[in-house]
């Protein structure tokens, strides 16, 4: 694993997995959230192992804790009964660190894996990381947020994108250009609404705003590397090799747009009035409740 995907990918397992928990909304996984940093930090030290038994054993550690997190998802749609838009991206983020360890675990052993070799194993690394976990999970905010037609096909279409994709590794690479206009299209929409909808939020300051501002700014140029890389795959066009993908695409995505993102929504929930102090104040401020970031427990707030 080169030391650039090495980057990321650790920023993924020690930062934008346990601050993305935080926002998932009830019924939150609070124990696996705290516990994240025992399996996540000898993830991460895996990473800067040679491949062999120790990296993959501290590998299949991080695994066990993405596999307890994938458990969480059935139990929040039958508490939930909900398969609303929103809902269905968050859940998909539950379950895409578990794909990514089940990677890691055999690109850190050096073997194969359902006939991938450990190079492209390490690429799916940080994709389910950043367009499994984070950008689905940022879809279903953004959807919780945004009571708009868009903001559910963008809550439907990343995690929905993201899997296509995978399929397109066991079919061919038009089916994996196919599933990156979807995508794409998913990650746009979800950047146009954080730029016109969310970042305009009267709750958010003006640091809150610069971070939105900058996530979606990011992401539409993060994006044009993936597609330049899927079409080339496709139709044997001129594309960008795999390190230009991961200094472009894999390093926008993990710093300009999941950090910038999560950071932000952090924030913004922080400012919420249903999360703590300061309701009443802002309730007489503006003479009307905001929308509560949380999500209800018995129904999503971006319904289908």
């Amino acid at each position: 694993m080169s030391v650039l995907v090495g980057l990321i990918v650790t920023l993924g397992m020690l930062v934008i997995v346990p601050v993305g928990l935080r926002l998932v909304g009830a019924p939150e996984p609070v124990a696996i959230r705290r516990a994240w940093p025992l399996f996540a930090v000898p993830g991460a030290v895996c990473l800067w192992l040679p491949r062999g038994a120790p990296a993959a054993a501290l590998a299949a550690c991080y695994a066990l804790g993405t596999v307890l997190l994938a458990l969480h998802a059935p139990g929040r749609l039958l508490r939930t009964r909900s398969v609303a838009p929103a809902e269905v991206a968050v859940v998909a983020a539950l379950v895409s660190p578990a794909i990514a360890a089940s990677a890691l675990v055999a690109e850190r052993s050096g073997h194969r894996l359902l006939g991938f070799g450990p190079d492209i194993l390490a690429l799916t690394v940080p994709h389910f990381h950043f367009a499994g976990f984070a950008a689905a999970l940022v879809a279903g905010l953004v959807c919780r947020q945004v009571d708009r037609p868009a903001a559910r096909f963008a809550a439907l279409s990343v995690p929905l994108g993201t899997l296509l994709v995978l399929l397109g590794y066991f079919l061919d690479d038009r089916a994996e250009l196919a599933g990156t206009l979807v995508l794409t299209a998913g990650m746009w929409t979800v950047a146009l609404l954080t730029w016109r909808d969310v970042s305009g939020d009267g709750r958010a300051d003006r640091l809150t705003r610069v971070l939105f501002t900058v996530s979606a700014a990011v992401l539409v140029a993060t994006m044009l590397p993936a597609l330049s890389w899927a079409l080339g795959e496709a139709t044997g066009l001129p594309h960008p090799n795999l390190t230009w993908m991961a200094a472009t695409h894999g390093l926008g995505n993990a710093l300009g747009f999941a950090l910038c993102a999560m950071a932000a929504w952090h924030r913004l929930r922080r400012s919420d009035p249903a999360d703590g102090a300061g309701r009443a104040g802002r309730a007489g401020r503006t003479g009307r409740p905001r929308r509560s970031l949380r999500a209800p427990e018995s129904r999503d707030t971006c319904e289908a």
